[in-house]
């Protein structure tokens, strides 16, 4: 007897074959069979009128704590995500010592955007190697969960606070090859980094990654190619790419012999050069025996800032030891004249740069409000309030976040995003052989962006509203590809003996609802959150998990471990892929 059988819906399998009417069955957490089948089960799932597709995959996510406080990693299970890849950017949470654990925390409130409170509440702190880590998750979680290990997490628990402003010695280099060794024997995934010049801890200084030397680096990449099915992923140090960056990531994949993936590429129409230039990483990399491949988004990115995070307020001139104050401390210098008028010199001296956009006053739209005095004023700009209460548009955002506790969010214009060439540039760059879809940060950032939905916007948007790819290539590159990434063993596809894997949707609705904010974390704490629209039923290795949109309780999430889980991906898969599209081209 078959433990489920869908009928009647409409199969995309993943590997981008025409859809085809067909019934599943599912047996051991298998796919028993596809076609036109009978028989008994234990459930049956009607699918008349809905699209039976894999589980999608999303390789960059920082659930590493929320998988604690969280088994289903919403939302991003209610989108149709069946796997996740956790410890990217280099920050991963093991291994881990007493003493780095507390930086890691901090580092990991102020990097990525996760609640101090809800990081210490929420997360119990009490391993040590990266086996162990895993282990407390094991038959914890609804989703397939994999990990990297992080450089930063590698760098301070050997390295002590010399992780921070301190080369290597020797011996410290031997240390840190040799607990990577022991966390990938252990099961992390690879090896992720970062250089990036926005990647700063709670002190404001550089993490630990971006401290180490090239050799260091390296070495690291050396160990991880020592193991089967692991990868690499890496931010590199300019978002424009540099020659030395294009020569970093390719070094590390050749170092490796992984494919190195990185985030993000986002093309738009008003700086098209960028993406250009970006993927022609990929090319420089294929050229030389390398693979390197960049996440791209099937979205715009409305990023929030707020005044009580600070995100990006931080990073202007001037701004950094204001935005450490407490709250409390906080409010009292922002209502003082003369803090106000330092503030806007250091937003004055910002120039050029990706903070620019934050220093248009006027500019900035209010994205969400939490007093009853300013219910009415979301999605209006900063000079039409302003000019309406004859105020100047800075004064009115730091007095409109002040009468809500500092939690009001503020978005800028999303400037070069949602005209119809920026829509068809984005669409080109999923099916672009050099790109991944992913790059969510899906549990980062969790009161400024909403990428976490990016799989019910690709299908909703991308595919039933724009028609920029076909549902069979948008199903593929949201599963498929990204399984194919890291070499996931028998995943990614609706295939006879693969794993059971699942999502059934509604391809006429499938769609992200509206994003709000919702008090649902650890101490207390607040993040964004959107509901998926569409998605029926989410099943995992066998064992339904969202059963007409709500949870069913169920926790047959595997822990993937490299080697076990995964196999390695020949670096001449990708290169052939590449240099065919650059041919083309």
């Amino acid at each position: 007897m078959d433990d489920i059988l869908i009928r009647g819906g409409l199969v995309v399998d993943g590997s981008g074959a025409p859809a085809r009417r067909a019934d599943v069955a599912l047996r051991d957490g298998r796919i028993r069979a596809i076609g036109e089948l009978s028989g008994p089960a234990r459930e049956t799932i009607d699918a008349t009128g809905r699209i039976v597709a894999p589980g999608f995959v999303d390789v960059h996510t920082h659930y590493d704590a929320q998988v604690f406080w969280d088994p289903t990693v919403s939302p991003s299970l209610y989108h149709g995500v069946t796997t996740v890849v956790g410890g990217n950017c280099g920050f991963s949470i093991a291994p881990l010592t007493p003493d780095a654990g507390e930086y890691l925390m901090r580092m990991l409130a102020r990097v990525e955007g996760m609640p101090l409170a809800s990081l210490r509440e929420g997360v119990p702190w009490s391993w040590s190697s990266f086996g162990e880590y895993l282990g407390l998750l094991d038959g914890r979680l609804a989703v397939n969960a994999g990990f990297m290990v992080g450089h930063s997490a590698i760098r301070r628990v050997v390295m002590g606070e010399r992780a921070v402003g301190a080369s290597a010695t020797p011996a410290e280099l031997d240390a840190m090859k040799a607990l990577l060794r022991r966390s990938l024997s252990e099961g992390g995934l690879g090896f992720s980094s970062t250089r990036s010049a926005a990647h700063n801890d709670a002190d404001g200084q550089p993490v630990p990654s971006r401290h180490a030397t090239l050799e260091e680096l390296y070495a690291l990449c050396r160990v991880t190619g020592e193991f089967p099915g692991t990868s690499l992923e890496m931010l590199p140090g300019t978002s424009t790419f540099s020659e030395e960056d294009k020569e970093i990531l390719t070094r590390m994949s050749l170092e490796a012999q992984r494919a190195l993936n990185w985030n993000l590429i986002a093309p738009r129409s008003d700086m098209p050069e960028v993406a250009i230039n970006q993927l022609a990483a990929s090319d420089y990399a294929a050229e030389r025996g390398a693979v390197v491949l960049a996440l791209t988004v099937p979205q715009e990115i409305v990023g929030r800032v707020n005044l009580h995070s600070a995100f990006g307020f931080d990073a202007l001139p001037r701004w950094a030891k204001i935005m450490q104050l407490s709250i409390d401390e906080r409010m009292k210098a922002l209502a003082d004249p003369s803090v106000r008028a330092e503030l806007r010199r250091g937003a004055e001296e910002q120039g050029a740069g990706p903070l620019k956009a934050l220093t248009r006053w006027g500019q900035i739209a209010v994205e969400e409000t939490f007093a009853p005095q300013n219910a009415g004023l979301k999605g209006r700009t900063l000079d039409s309030i302003a000019k309406e209460r004859g105020v100047d548009p800075f004064d009115l955002l730091l007095d409109l976040a002040l009468s809500e506790g500092l939690r009001t969010s503020f978005s800028s214009p999303a400037e070069g995003q949602t005209d119809a060439e920026s829509w068809r540039l984005r669409g080109e760059s999923w099916t672009d052989p050099r790109t991944i879809v992913g790059a969510s940060d899906a549990g980062a950032h969790l009161d400024m962006i909403d990428t976490f939905a990016f799989t019910t916007q690709l299908l909703g948007r991308g595919v039933r509203e724009m028609k920029l790819v076909s549902l069979e290539e948008g199903v593929r590159q949201l599963t498929d590809v990204p399984a194919r990434l890291y070499g996931l063993r028998e995943r990614g596809r609706l295939e006879v003996g693969f794993h059971a894997d699942v999502v059934v949707f509604d391809g006429d609705r499938i769609a992200k609802g509206p994003t709000y904010t919702r008090a649902d974390l650890p101490a207390d704490a607040a993040r964004l959150y959107a509901d998926a629209i569409g998605v029926d039923h989410v099943i995992v290795n066998g064992n339904v998990v969202v059963r007409d949109g709500a949870e069913t309780g169920a926790r047959p999430g595997t822990i993937l471990r490299s080697g076990r889980d995964t196999r390695t991906v020949p670096l001449e898969t990708w290169i052939a892929d590449i240099r065919a599209a650059r041919s083309a081209s």
